[in-house]
């Protein structure tokens, strides 16, 4: 058997007496990795330095990854459908890993164009598959239970970041003796070894999710689950839709602009958040925030995110999926006034408003997918969803021009107040406002866009594939406490070196 048989869909199917529980740390091993994306600043400030050049100039790297991964899950997500979560997931890994060697090159030769093509294009088109490789086989496993399902996978791109941002600036402190972490800067060597250390150690980790990885056999449904359930939920259709017809139909747009609204609202305060809470609490040429506080608003704000992925998305198997983006913006709405008008008052006040804002971002992020399962099935929902993730790629840029576009004709930065925020806050109610209707509008997809012959209930099993049994030898019993060490420990520990930075705030 050939090792790339191994990949092979038919290689995966599961026996009767896998344990689900597996699936989820399967797929947080790929996105705890991925999430490093959101972990760029921690070596930012040193890339400006090795190369000479612009702060501008080394953000396109991340731009690039961030532009990639919308357009690589668009193009590739059928293929994740077709072939396998396992196949995919290895794609992604190799992808990833790949895009830090040639970055890491680029790096030691000074040459910012192969860090573009490494981590820009290579690592941007890993992003892409290793965010939607995991969410069908998800969906598939958890029916009962989609949100709560998809949320444990997604919190983990949240969270990625808290655990890549305190390792890295352990490495570089460990490859560079002079590494000043109050400055950031690090020798070019030191990132270039960084670089290499992290493309290995997230291609192991990845590698290991991909083995775990399995779809469940044919005919198979969790104890006590009827697929006929779902006739009597709102927007749930008993249907599937491919995705060819899924982006034909009113429902797949709506949605794309309810994700475009939320996304644009949330990253633009990202992006800006520690220079924004220094200013909303600035008089004169002082602020009572210091640069170190402010970056541990970063890392609160990181946890709410990460928390608000698997919180509000598993509440939305209660609510249902229409309600909770309804929460998604319409108190969103409300949080943004909030923050313009009486977010200066107090320092707890403006981290608790911009925190809840920054959940439903992350929640809406863990949703979508089980809402998409909702409306068009479960057939190709992988590759519904990598094309409704072009509108991260559209928001990810509008949200930050957005704001800094109003910001520069409010003043420069470094003088800006309270004040001077509040017409992109209202600009950003009026975002959401957008959503809001979008939302409003969806309703049940049309029977003349599902595929004849493929019911809810086939598809429960629609792996439709059995297996031959020639796979690697499977997960037993023993690996899903293992399972969930490997993937939980790095994750408690970046929430406790998270909240330690944070607790200057206060």
């Amino acid at each position: 058997m050939a090792i790339t048989d191994v990949l092979d869909r038919e290689r995966t199917v599961a026996t009767h007496k896998f344990n689900r529980w597996l699936i989820p740390p399967a797929a947080l091993a790929v996105h705890l990795c991925i999430g490093q994306a959101y972990a760029t600043s921690v070596y930012k400030s040193s890339l400006v330095e090795h190369f000479d050049t612009s702060l501008t100039a080394i953000g396109i790297i991340f731009s690039i990854a961030i532009v990639m991964l919308g357009l690589s899950a668009a193009v590739f997500g059928t293929w994740v459908d077709t072939g396998g979560p396992r196949r995919a997931m290895a794609a992604a890994a190799a992808c990833w890993s790949a895009g830090f060697l040639v970055g890491a090159l680029g790096i030691a030769t000074t040459q910012l164009w192969l860090v573009y093509l490494g981590y820009g294009v290579i690592g941007g088109i890993g992003l892409g598959l290793g965010y939607i490789s995991p969410v069908s086989t998800l969906i598939k496993w958890f029916p009962d239970r989609p949100g709560l399902a998809t949320g444990l996978a997604i919190m983990g791109f949240g969270g990625g970041a808290m655990i890549a941002s305190p390792l890295s600036a352990k490495l570089l402190g460990i490859y560079d003796p002079n590494f000043d972490s109050s400055t950031a800067i690090a020798s070019g060597d030191a990132v270039a070894k960084l670089f290499v250390t992290l493309g290995l150690l997230y291609l192991v980790v990845m590698l290991f999710g991909a083995w775990l990885v399995r779809v469940p056999p044919e005919g198979w449904k969790p104890e006590g689950y009827d697929p006929h359930d779902v006739e009597v939920k709102d927007l749930v259709t008993t249907g599937n839709v491919s995705a060819n017809n899924a982006i034909k139909t009113p429902q797949f747009w709506l949605l794309w602009t309810v994700l475009f609204c939320n996304v644009t609202a949330g990253i633009g305060l990202l992006e800006q958040a520690a220079p924004m809470i220094q200013d909303f609490f600035r008089t004169g040429d002082s602020t009572t925030v210091a640069a170190a506080a402010a970056a541990g608003f970063v890392g609160v704000l990181s946890l709410f995110n990460m928390a608000g992925r698997f919180a509000w998305s598993s509440t939305s198997d209660i609510v249902g999926r229409k309600n909770i983006y309804m929460l998604y913006l319409g108190a969103g709405m409300g949080l943004y006034l909030l923050l313009a008008f009486v977010g200066g008052s107090t320092t707890l006040v403006f981290v608790l408003i911009a925190g809840l804002i920054i959940s439903f971002y992350g929640g809406g992020f863990a949703t979508v997918p089980a809402y998409l399962r909702d409306l068009f099935g479960t057939f190709q929902v992988g590759a519904i969803h990598g094309r409704l993730l072009t509108a991260w790629s559209a928001a990810g840029v509008a949200g930050p021009l957005i704001i800094n576009g109003i910001l520069d004709t409010q003043g420069e930065p470094g003088t800006l107040t309270a004040d001077n925020y509040t017409p992109a806050l209202i600009t950003m109610v009026c975002v959401l406002a957008v959503g809001f209707v979008a939302n409003l509008l969806i309703r049940p997809v049309a029977e003349r866009f599902h595929e004849a012959g493929r019911s809810q209930e086939a598809a429960a099993g629609a792996s439709a594939d059995t297996g031959d049994g020639r796979d690697l030898p499977g997960p037993g019993a023993v690996w899903l406490p293992i399972a969930w060490v490997i993937v939980g420990v790095p994750l408690l520990y970046g929430v406790y070196k998270t909240v330690v930075v944070a607790v200057e705030l206060f």
